[in-house]
C-alpha cells in the first residue's frame, strides 16, 4: 500500500490560538484504505468528537478555519449555518436532486467501506480484563528506577494531602497496596497514617508475574544529547567575558541555548566592558524555567546577589530539583548564603575554570538532564 501522506512536526506554531486552540481532530475523518473497527471506544468517539467541537469552537463551520481546512478540494453536503466563511452557490447541496447539480457520489473514486464477514452474537459485555484494575499499574511501578518510584510516592503524598476526608485518603492507600506495599507504605507515612489499611478487595487478583519493562522508564530512556535545551546563567556586571564565550560556544555546538538572567533587564557589562543583553529579569526568570543553570556573577555583584532572596532561591531551587549547576569562583558568597557549602556540593556541581572543569565538560554532564543521585540523597516522600 503506497503512503497516503505524512505529518511533520518540525516547528512551533506561529499563532497558538489559531493553530492549536482551534484545531479539531476528529476520529470520523478517515482516508481511503482506512475504516472503523467495532471497538466501542472508537464508535463512541466518532459521535462525541463532533459534538465537542461544535460546542468548543462555537460554529458548525470550524472545518473552514485554516488549521482545519483540507489541503485538497473536498465535496460534501455541509453549507451555511452560524459564522459561515464561504458563500457557495447553486440550487441544491443535497443528493439526489432533480437538477443533477451539486456534489455527486463517485463510486469509483469515493470512499468505500471495507467489507468483512461477521459471525456470532453481538452482545453488550465487558471483557474480564476490564476488571483487572491493578496489574498494569503494578508493572509500571516496578519498571521505574528508584528515583522515579520516589517521585511517584511523593506525588501521591502531595495530591492526597489535599483531600479533606480522612477515609478517602485511607481508601486510596488501601488501593495502592494492590500495586506495591512499599509504595503504599511511603504514601501512608507521608499522610501520617498510624498503620497501613488492609488492601481494597480486587475484582480480579493483580498479577505479580509481569516482568519489569525498561521501556516504561523515562530515566532509563533519556536523551543522548542536550540539544534543544536551555541553560540560564545568573550574571551581574563584571561577569567574566571568557567564561561566557566558552559557555555559549559549547552550548551552540551542542544545539542548546544560553540565556542570561540578571537583577534587571537593562543589560549588564562583562569584564571587557561589552554591553550584554539580558533575556530574563531575576524576579521573573526563576531557575525552574531552565534545564541547567550557571552562577557567574561579576566580582562587584556577587555580594549583592548573595543578599538578594531571589538569587538565593534561584540557586536553591535548581539544587533541590537536581539540576546540573556550573559556577565560577565569584559565586562562593551566593552559594554560602543559599546554604550550599562545600559539604552540600556533589558531582552535579561544576566549577568553571577553563581546564578539566570546562564548559564542554559541564555540557557533557548536562546530557543526563538531572543529577539523580542528589534526589536519592535528599528525597523524602
Amino acid at each position: 500500500m503506497r503512503p497516503i501522506g505524512r505529518l511533520v512536526l518540525d516547528r512551533v506554531v506561529d499563532n497558538f490560538f489559531a493553530e492549536t486552540e482551534q484545531v479539531a481532530f476528529c476520529t470520523q475523518n478517515v482516508v481511503p484504505g482506512i475504516d472503523f473497527t467495532n471497538d466501542p471506544l472508537l464508535q463512541g468517539r466518532n459521535f462525541s468528537y463532533l459534538d465537542t467541537q461544535l460546542k468548543r469552537l462555537g460554529s458548525p463551520n470550524f472545518t473552514d478555519l485554516p488549521v482545519n481546512a483540507p489541503r485538497c478540494p473536498v465535496m460534501h453536503f455541509q453549507q451555511d449555518g452560524h459564522m459561515a466563511m464561504t458563500n457557495p452557490v447553486g440550487r441544491a447541496n443535497y443528493e439526489p436532486n432533480s437538477w443533477g447539480a451539486g456534489p455527486r457520489e463517485d463510486p469509483a473514486r469515493g470512499y468505500r467501506t471495507v467489507t468483512r464477514q461477521e459471525s456470532g452474537d453481538t452482545r453488550r459485555v465487558r471483557p474480564t480484563s476490564f476488571a483487572d484494575h491493578y496489574s498494569q499499574a503494578r508493572q509500571f511501578y516496578v519498571s521505574q528506577t528508584p528515583v522515579e518510584q520516589a517521585h511517584i510516592a511523593a506525588a501521591f503524598g502531595f495530591e492526597l494531602s489535599k483531600v479533606e476526608t480522612p477515609a478517602i485518603r485511607e481508601r486510596m492507600v488501601a488501593g495502592l497496596r494492590n500495586v506495591d506495599d512499599e509504595l503504599a507504605r511511603q504514601v501512608g507515612d507521608a499522610l501520617g497514617l498510624p498503620e497501613l489499611p488492609d488492601p481494597l478487595p480486587a475484582a480480579v487478583a493483580p498479577r505479580t508475574d509481569l516482568a519489569p519493562s525498561p521501556a516504561l522508564s523515562i530515566v532509563r530512556n533519556g536523551p543522548e544529547r542536550f540539544a534543544g535545551r536551555r541553560v540560564g546563567a545568573l550574571v551581574s556586571d563584571g561577569v567574566d567575558a571568557g567564561t561566557l564565550a566558552s559557555l555559549r560556544a559549547a552550548l551552540e555546538a551542542e544545539g542548546a541555548m544560553l540565556q542570561l538572567v540578571a537583577p534587571t533587564v537593562g543589560g549588564v557589562r562583562d569584564s571587557e566592558g561589552n554591553e550584554l543583553a539580558v533575556d530574563e529579569k531575576l524576579a521573573g526568570g526563576p531557575s525552574v524555567l531552565f534545564d541547567a543553570v550557571v552562577i557567574a556573577p561579576g566580582p562587584a555583584g556577587a555580594e549583592r546577589l548573595a543578599a538578594d532572596h531571589r538569587a538565593r532561591t534561584f540557586l536553591a531551587d535548581a539544587h533541590a530539583h537536581a539540576k546540573f549547576i556550573a559556577r565560577t569562583e565569584t559565586a562562593a558568597a551566593l552559594f554560602a548564603a543559599a546554604g550550599l557549602g562545600d559539604d552540600a556540593l556533589d558531582e552535579g556541581h561544576h566549577l568553571l575554570d577553563g581546564g578539566a572543569n570546562s564548559a564542554e565538560a559541564f555540557i557533557a554532564a548536562c546530557r543526563g538532564l538531572r543529577h539523580w543521585a542528589r534526589t536519592e540523597a535528599m528525597a523524602t516522600p
